[in-house]
C-alpha cells in the first residue's frame, strides 16, 4: 500500500510516501517550496521587469503571493485575476477589486496581450511531484490514496468576521465529532464553505485513487501525538506554532477538551504562555482570544488540566515552534518518527484511516506499532 502525504503550508510542501511495506522512517519525503511561496517568486520577479501578470486557474492558499502582488500594484504594475484565482485573496471581489486588482473572465484573460505574464494558481501539483519523483526511479503510478492539507478560512458570508465564521467552524465540528480527524474529508463530503479545501480536490482531479483532504492545523497537532512521549501522556497540551496561525489543543481520553487560535505574528512568548496556560486550566475565553485579533477559543471540559509535574508542560511542532524557547511551561519539541517536518503528513496520514476504514488496520499497524500504542484520545 502506497500513499501519498503532502501538507501545503505558507513557507514549505512537505510531501511524505507511506508505503505499508516499510518502516514509517525509510519512507520518501521532500521538502520544497509552498505553491504560494512558488507564485511569491514569480511575481517578485515580474514586478522587477514591470510586466504585467495575468493569475488564473485555481483558489489556492494566500499569504506571501498576495502580499508580492500588492507590492507589485504599488509598484505602478497591472495584475489580473480570473474570479477563482482572485479568492485566493479574499472571497469577496469587490475587495480585490479595491485592491486595484482588475478581474477578468476567460475570454478576457484570453484577449489580453502576448506580453502579460500568466501566472497558473493551485495548491496541489500531482504531475510536478510524480516528475520529481520519477527522477529518482519512484512511481506514483500505484498509489492507494493521496492525502492533502490546507489551511482554510472557509467562504464567510458579507460583513462576517473571517476570523469569527473559522471558529464557528471548529467548534461546530469538534461538537459534531470530538476528535482531530473530524477537520478531514473523503473529497465528494467537503462542506461548500470550505473552498480552499474543495479547490485542492479540483487540483488533484488527475489522480487515480480516493482521495482525503484535511486542515493543516489539525493535522500538525494529530501528527505530533504520534510523538512517544506525548502518547505517554493520559492528557497532554500540544499546540502548532505555524507560520501565520497558532492552533493549540488539550487532549485527554474524553478527545478533545479545548482549543484555541491565534495569529501566530501577533504573539510573543509571555503572551503565548499566558494563552497556553489558561487553556490547560479551562480558564481562556473565547471573547479574549477573539478581541485579541486572534480567531477565538473553545472549552469542552471543567477539569483543569496540570502543567506543574515534572517533564514537559506543552508539546510543540510547527515552523514557528521556536517562540517557546526558554517558555517557563518546559516545551516539548515533538518529531514524530524522528521528523518535525513531516509531523503534518504523519497527521494526515492517522486521519485518512478515519476516512478510509478500508486501510486503517495496515496505517494503524504502522503508525501506532511504531509510536507506542494507542493514546487516550485515540478511542
Amino acid at each position: 500500500m502506497k500513499i501519498l502525504c503532502v501538507d501545503i503550508g505558507t513557507g514549505t510542501q512537505d510531501i511524505f510516501l507511506y508505503d505499508s511495506r516499510l518502516d514509517v522512517e525509510n519512507g520518501f519525503k521532500l521538502v520544497v517550496p509552498s505553491p504560494t511561496m512558488m507564485v511569491h517568486q514569480r511575481l517578485r520577479e515580474a514586478t522587477k521587469t514591470g510586466t504585467a501578470v495575468a493569475l488564473h486557474g485555481l483558489t489556492m492558499g494566500g499569504g506571501p503571493s498576495q502580499w508580492a502582488a500588492e507590492a507589485h500594484l504599488r509598484a505602478g504594475y497591472t495584475v489580473y485575476a480570473t474570479p477563482a484565482a482572485a479568492r485566493s485573496f479574499n472571497d469577496d471581489l469587490d475587495v480585490i477589486r479595491d485592491m486595484g486588482i482588475t478581474v477578468v473572465n476567460d475570454d478576457e484573460l484570453a484577449a489580453l496581450p502576448a506580453n502579460v505574464l500568466r501566472l497558473g494558481l493551485r495548491d496541489f501539483d500531482f504531475a510536478a511531484i510524480a516528475r520529481a519523483l520519477g527522477e529518482f526511479g519512484v512511481s506514483l503510478g500505484d498509489l492507494t490514496a493521496v492525502v492533502l492539507g490546507v489551511f482554510d478560512h472557509g467562504n464567510a458570508p458579507p460583513n462576517y468576521s473571517d476570523r469569527l465564521f473559522r471558529f464557528d467552524y471548529i467548534r461546530q465540528r469538534l461538537q459534531a465529532q470530538n476528535q482531530l480527524s473530524a477537520f478531514a474529508y473523503r473529497a465528494a463530503d467537503v462542506p461548500p464553505i470550505m473552498t480552499r479545501l474543495r479547490a485542492v480536490v479540483h487540483a488533484a482531479q488527475d489522480v487515480d485513487a480516493p482521495v482525503v483532504v484535511m486542515d493543516t492545523a489539525p493535522a500538525a497537532v494529530l501528527g505530533a501525538t504520534l510523538d512517544t512521549a506525548v502518547r505517554a501522556r493520559q492528557r497532554v497540551l500540544v499546540a502548532n506554532l505555524g507560520n501565520l496561525h497558532t492552533l493549540a489543543f488539550r487532549l485527554g481520553p474524553t478527545g478533545i477538551e479545548g482549543v484555541f487560535e491565534h495569529h501566530t505574528g501577533m504573539l510573543d512568548r509571555p503572551k503565548l504562555d499566558d494563552l497556553l496556560q489558561r487553556l490547560a486550566d479551562g480558564t481562556l475565553q473565547h471573547e479574549a482570544v477573539y478581541h485579541d485579533h486572534g480567531h477565538g477559543a473553545y472549552i469542552n471540559h471543567t477539569q483543569p488540566l496540570s502543567l506543574s509535574p515534572g517533564g514537559f508542560g506543552v508539546a510543540v511542532t510547527g515552523p514557528r515552534r521556536s517562540l517557546l524557547v526558554g517558555s517557563a511551561l518546559r516545551p516539548y519539541f515533538a518529531a514524530p518518527f524522528g521528523d518535525m517536518m513531516l509531523t503534518g503528513c504523519f497527521g494526515l496520514l492517522a486521519a485518512a484511516a478515519d476516512c478510509l476504514p478500508e486501510l486503517a488496520p495496515t496505517i494503524r499497524a504502522s503508525l501506532y506499532r511504531r509510536s507506542g500504542g494507542l493514546a487516550p484520545w485515540d478511542v
